[in-house]
């Protein structure tokens, strides 16, 4: 679970700042404001993590990518290509990292890892991303184990220095050489463990690395329209999808799967849960994925709405349902230890039903299965007021503690502009609220009273001049 992230010169941000990642991390703010760009840039790690190209900095993306980035000048603060883009993020580690010094027998453990990265343009060539630094910490109870690193040697573009911070790195016996590049943005290379008696370690740092963005998954803000007919040959998707078109694959695939929403609360069917949470929105009464025939791969989605006998097609119902039915497969299909970027999860959505949300995604960060909790971590771009003011009012009812829930503004009235914590205290009340932050309510009330009270005077008149 990611704990802390900072971006700087990336896209319109000059510096996000640090902010704190909560199991539920909200942003906001108006269109073209950033925030999308914090989803996109992990998005482009993991691509690059994902990447065959080893030696690719950064793999911006290609036609089928979740996000395509473009060049360096066009993802780089204000297109200026010496700005160099620099990163740092903290994560909790699954399971702690232990290992032992071969040379002093001193033994070392942690439960966090930070990285720190600065990547820019080569001193010569406008065109090839070079990566000047890399760093790692190892962390136990927020206190600081080690750290190791590797920095770009001045004028030399693929020579590097590796240097640690309370351990002592022996190097083999033979001639002084430096190590090449790392590997894509984070990674290590195998000459660094050649070079050292006891640089094994580096690559349990760089597997903790892919295994962080493995977790990854997106789900962007438009997903595919509902079909009549669904085909599934028994595979079991990594998630929905980046629109969504695995979701009724990934239903299927989880249908021998029993999710529990909370500790000591009865676990439940796949299916049924998903079930469950559409008529908790009021969308549905029922909802049923069935087989067209025994003979044949191909299922059907059918539901029943509210006040109605009839079952029909997921085609024939309010387009929102499917819109949101990717949403709620994805949180709850998602392996345990998944981090869940989505953009605008309400959209298509009534108010109530964006409420309601809201109490769907609390159930998720609680969820458990197999007796386990799930750990999931949930990082939201949305624009929706009755999304937030429920997530508030479960504040102050404590049914979601005050610290799993983080919420930031993108403010662009500042240049450059600023990313702001909302302060949110433990009765929900959000302390600094930005101006006009869900549009000017006030106003419009007090235009509409001004409008109303002008119409009757003018009716008022009318009524007097005729009698």
């Amino acid at each position: 679970m990611l704990k802390q992230l900072r971006i700087q010169n990336f896209k319109g941000w000059k510096d996000t700042g640090t902010i704190r990642m909560a199991p539920i991390s909200l942003f906001f703010g108006a269109n073209s404001s950033g925030k999308s760009s914090i989803g996109q840039f992990l998005m482009m790690l993991k691509q690059t993590v994902e990447s065959p190209d080893r030696k690719a900095v950064f793999y911006p993306g290609g036609k089928n990518s979740a996000v395509q980035l473009g060049s360096y000048q066009e993802m780089v603060f204000h297109r200026i290509p010496e700005n160099k883009i620099t990163f740092d993020y903290r994560w909790s580690l699954p399971e702690i990292l232990k290992f032992k010094d071969p040379v002093t027998g001193q033994a070392f453990s942690g439960d966090n890892l930070s990285f720190h990265a600065e990547v820019g343009l080569g001193d010569k060539d406008q065109h090839t991303l070079v990566l000047d630094q890399l760093k790692y910490e190892l962390l136990e109870d927020d206190e600081s184990r080690l750290s190791i690193g590797m920095e770009r040697k001045s004028g030399a573009k693929s020579e590097y220095k590796v240097d640690a911070t309370n351990y002592t790195l022996k190097r083999k016996q033979g001639r002084v050489w430096y190590p090449g590049a790392p590997v894509r943005f984070y990674g290590f290379p195998d000459e660094v463990v050649a070079y050292h008696q006891n640089a094994d370690f580096v690559q349990a740092l760089n597997l903790r690395h892919e295994k962080l963005y493995r977790s990854l998954c997106y789900l962007g803000p438009l997903r595919t329209k509902a079909e009549r007919l669904y085909s599934w040959t028994g595979m079991e998707p990594e998630s929905v999808g980046y629109a969504g078109e695995n979701t009724v694959a990934a239903i299927l695939a989880a249908r021998n799967r029993k999710i529990s929403l909370g500790y000591k609360r009865p676990a439940k069917p796949f299916e049924e849960i998903i079930a469950i949470k559409l008529k908790e929105m009021g969308l549905i009464e029922e909802f049923k994925v069935s087989p067209i025939s025994e003979q044949r791969q191909e299922y059907e989605v059918k539901v029943r709405t509210k006040g109605s006998r009839d079952w029909v097609d997921l085609p024939d119902v309010g387009f929102g349902i499917s819109q949101v039915l990717p949403v709620l497969v994805q949180c709850f299909y998602a392996p345990a230890g998944s981090i869940i970027l989505m953009e605008q999860p309400e959209i298509h959505l009534h108010p109530n039903a964006q409420s309601a949300l809201a109490d769907v995604m609390i159930d998720v960060i609680n969820s458990r299965e197999n007796g386990t909790a799930r750990d999931i971590q949930l990082v939201i771009e949305t624009h929706s007021e009755h999304f937030l003011r429920r997530l508030q009012r479960r504040i102050a009812e404590d049914a979601v503690p005050q610290e799993k829930v983080s919420a930031y503004f993108a403010n662009i009235a500042r240049t450059p502009a600023t990313l702001e914590p909302l302060q949110i205290d433990i009765f929900g009340n959000i302390q600094n609220w930005p101006e006009n932050f869900f549009g000017d309510e006030m106003g419009d009330i007090t235009e509409q009273a001004k409008a109303a009270m002008k119409k009757r005077m003018q009716k008022t008149k009318k009524l007097e001049a005729s009698s």
